[in-house]
């Protein structure tokens, strides 16, 4: 299986929702930003195949990548764009479900993806 592509949905240039989530979890806690680059990994190694406990599908082409560090689970909601390139769309830390309002945001950012994939496409800042 060929590896897939991993990018960062991104609301305007250079703002890149789940980066900016990564970036405050790393300050507070490295191992489980660790264990959330590890699953991010994962994604890549196995794409579509990748099932729980790691990933789970929640509806309308959202997933969950699903990450834990003793009680606390965090979850970066993704979508796939074509067969094999994934777009992770939104992140959250939660106790139980993913509340529908955060699945409705990684819903509503797929659709903005798709009408415009190169605009919503998180690429590194240069400098």
């Amino acid at each position: 299986m060929p590896r897939t592509t991993v990018f960062f949905y991104q609301d305007r240039p250079g703002e890149a929702p789940v980066v900016r989530w990564l970036e405050e979890l790393r300050s507070r806690d490295q191992v489980a930003y660790a264990n959330c680059v590890a699953a991010i990994r994962r994604l890549a190694d196995e794409g579509h195949a990748l099932r729980r406990p790691t990933a789970d599908y929640l509806r309308d082409k959202i997933y969950e990548l699903r990450a834990k560090r003793g009680r606390v689970n965090y979850r970066i909601l993704y979508f796939f764009h074509g067969q094999n390139v994934a777009i992770l769309a939104h992140a959250l830390t939660k106790e139980d479900v993913v509340p529908a309002i955060d699945i409705e945001r990684a819903i509503q950012r797929r659709r903005l993806y798709e009408k415009d994939p190169k605009k919503h496409t998180y690429t590194e800042p240069v400098g």
